[in-house]
């Protein structure tokens, strides 16, 4: 079985994330694509048809899969549409702006036998599938203290990007807090609590480009990070142990190779460079620890084989629901200067 897919824009996700490893995999037809630019698509294949309308593309009954790749403000619209339509969806990170509309997407896609699921890609990036595999090895013992990071220097504020605009689920928290959550969730489950301090640190910024969340348990703390005003951004992971500590710095290379209009199908995928790799201490010793290659075809052949087979779905319904219930309580944390209960 092949599955027809369209894409709901063809800006940064639907391009350089979605189409190569669509165009790749034999399981899936990219068909059809929501876009106004026409020459964009022709030049990453011309077989792809174009529609000017999500209307025109949801009418379409050849279509089984839909992705959406548009502004966070249109995400629940958009995905209501879809599986309303009939099909089943991929949302780009955030899956939905409030536990409301998750609840309220999921509800349909349950009643419909559809697939409803968020595009959390980096859990394939090589840096957490590294961390991931040496904290499942017991190599650092029970962690302690766990810190992620994901920051970025822009210290102009970005002209043409919705991203930058007040309007809802605009800001660095719904941009790359999904990310630096889902993965803290994946390692260690839902915390106890949620403390975290988001605000606007650059100067005309309309959105919040800045924040801590602490995630509490009864054995760990958790610390995500992210700002828009750090000028060496490179730091990604720092975990304490029992047993052992590991750094590790800089960012997977996946994203950065597909904006070189390269395909995910060279032997050496998301081979980190060993200037990457990360450090453990533990044992009296400094040990560099060659990276996991990091590749995210594993979300859209499990995509696959839970449309077509059946198969659990990677990114599951309660975890899109736990990684929103975290922002809310982040937001409310923030808002009123208080650590909120999970």
């Amino acid at each position: 079985m092949t599955l027809n897919v369209g894409l709901i824009g063809f800006g940064l996700s639907g391009r350089y994330f979605h189409a190569p490893f669509l165009k790749v995999n034999p399981h899936f037809q990219l068909a059809k694509v929501v876009t106004r630019n026409r020459p964009m698509v022709e030049e990453f294949d011309a077989q792809i048809a174009t529609v000017s309308t999500v209307d025109e593309l949801l009418n379409d009954d050849n279509i089984h899969l839909v992705f959406v790749c548009t502004p966070n403000h249109l995400h629940f619209e958009q995905a209501k549409a879809a599986l309303e339509a009939g099909k089943h969806v991929v949302i780009e990170k955030p899956f939905a702006n409030t536990v409301a509309e998750v609840e309220q997407l999921q509800a349909i896609a349950q009643q419909k036998g559809l697939i409803a699921t968020a595009y959390q890609n980096r859990r394939w990036d090589a840096d957490f599938l590294t961390v991931q595999q040496l904290v499942q090895n017991g190599q650092l013992g029970d962690v302690v203290e766990f810190e992620s990071h994901y920051d970025r220097y822009r210290p102009e504020v970005a002209q043409g990007t919705w991203k930058e605009v007040a309007a809802a689920g605009a800001g660095n928290l719904y941009n790359l807090g999904p990310h630096l959550i889902d993965q803290a969730l994946v390692l260690f489950g839902t915390p106890q609590s949620v403390t975290a301090t988001i605000k606007t640190v650059r100067p005309q910024a309309e959105t919040d480009d800045y924040f801590d969340i602490r995630l509490e348990y009864a054995n760990k703390r958790i610390i995500l990070k992210s700002s828009l005003l750090v000028y060496e951004n490179s730091l990604r992971y720092l975990l304490h142990g029992t047993k052992g500590s590991f750094f590790k710095y800089g960012l997977d290379i996946q994203e950065d190779t597909l904006r070189k209009n390269q395909l995910p199908t060279t032997d050496d995928w998301g081979q980190e460079p060993d200037h990457q790799w990360g450090v453990l201490f533990a044992n009296g010793q400094k040990q560099l620890i060659r990276s996991t290659a990091g590749n995210y075809m594993p979300f859209y052949q499990n995509l696959y084989e839970a449309i077509a087979q059946g198969a659990p779905i990677h990114v599951q319904p309660q975890h899109i629901w736990n990684t929103t219930r975290v922002m809310e309580a982040a937001l409310e944390s923030s808002r009123t200067r208080r650590t909120v209960d999970f």
